[in-house]
């Protein structure tokens, strides 16, 4: 019995090891061959649920949203705080739930964030904007308003957008998917597969392109799919987005005022029961996108590279890739695409990031969701 007993003590202290050899391999610096050289790539934070969404803070530190309905403060270190109090409820379900984060233009005087999430109402669900202000320990969020409601609410767990970008002159680019709800993307008296364009109090701009329309004043352009990845470009200060097709012909658009880009009376994929969809040039009243994938990539996140870590990266457009399991590398030349790479990271990645030393932080979406940190090998 003795025997026995050391026996299985042995075999557990062997399991344990096991899984903390595991662990720790999963958890140690791998290098990633790419284009520009060697890459390390190394878990900066772990212990998320679905982090969807962040956002640098002046001093390094960010904030992450988590889908279920938690917001959470990482250090520069990649220690994970607790959830932040003060967050709205949210509709958790599906590709529902707390979505993405931003922070105010003058966020160093005034503290706001604002955060894009899931809201159930009458009628279903559908994504909502607000804003507080973050505590001086950024433990709690104050006076959460709502400033922007996508209407209608709709039933469905699914495309839901939703991504905020503010442009230099202060105006806040909201990103909406259509809901599943195909055809109301061709009618811009909704805001179904709209982008919409705000003051940063939730008031419409005078220059919006459909001040005066009933339902439309807040309306960029519409006819998108469920565009997830929105960046400001760093040169012409414009707006570019990424969007999701459906089986095939993800895009690569620069939303212009007031255009309709088409969804889904055209398409670079077609439908997911194999029904052909009409080829955009073969509709020329829609705009164009400036670049599609097929088979699609699942765009999440994007941002342009502007650090000096990657020297070979400077002005590329890194995009989120949830199918294409790592980061989508875009080169170009004005609106002209020259060339691509996929950097595989064997994950579903999310959001993107920018840290202050120039590394990229890339969120994996996952139950047991890390952030990984991307810098050159040597």
């Amino acid at each position: 019995m003795m025997r026995a007993a050391v026996f299985l003590a042995l075999a557990a202290a062997a399991v344990a090891v096991a899984r903390h050899e595991t662990a720790t391999a999963q958890d140690s610096p791998r290098m990633l061959d790419t284009e520009s050289g060697p890459v390390s790539v190394e878990v900066f934070a772990g212990g998320l649920e679905h982090p969807w969404g962040a956002a640098l803070l002046p001093d390094g530190d960010m904030l992450v949203t988590e889908r279920p309905g938690r917001l959470r403060l990482v250090s520069a270190e990649g220690a994970v705080g607790e959830p932040i109090e003060g967050v709205p409820d949210v509709f958790a379900q599906g590709q529902g739930g707390l979505l993405d984060v931003a922070l105010d233009p003058d966020f160093a005087t005034n503290r706001t964030v604002y955060l894009s999430f899931a809201e159930e109402r009458e009628g279903g669900a559908a994504t909502s904007v607000g804003r507080g202000r973050l505590n001086d320990d950024a433990t709690a969020l104050s006076d959460f308003k709502i400033i922007f409601r996508q209407e209608p609410a709709a039933s469905g767990e699914n495309h839901f957008g939703s991504r905020l970008a503010f442009a230099p002159d202060g105006k806040l680019f909201i990103t909406l998917g259509e809901r599943f709800d195909m055809q109301e993307a061709q009618d811009p008296a909704n805001h179904l597969g709209t982008i919409v364009r705000l003051n940063p109090d939730g008031s419409i701009p005078d220059d919006n392109p459909f001040v005066g329309r009933e339902g439309a004043d807040e309306i960029w352009s519409y006819g998108h799919r469920n565009v997830q990845s929105a960046a400001i470009h760093p040169e012409t200060d414009v707006l570019w987005t990424a969007e999701m097709g459906p089986m095939g012909g993800d895009e690569l658009n620069i939303p212009e005022a007031g255009k309709n880009y088409g969804w889904p009376a055209v398409s670079w994929g077609r439908h997911y029961t194999g029904e052909r969809i009409p080829d955009p040039p073969s509709r020329p009243e829609f705009a164009g996108s400036i670049h599609s994938w097929t088979p699609v990539i699942s765009p999440s996140g994007m941002m342009f590279y502007t650090g000096d870590l990657f020297a070979d990266w400077r002005g590329d457009l890194l995009i989120g890739g949830l199918s294409a399991g790592g980061i989508v590398r875009v080169q170009t030349d004005g609106q002209k695409v020259t060339g691509e790479e996929v950097l595989s990271l064997e994950a579903r990645i999310r959001d993107l990031l920018q840290a202050s030393d120039g590394s990229v932080l890339a969120l994996i979406d996952a139950a047991s969701g890390r952030i990984l940190r991307l810098r050159p090998a040597n």
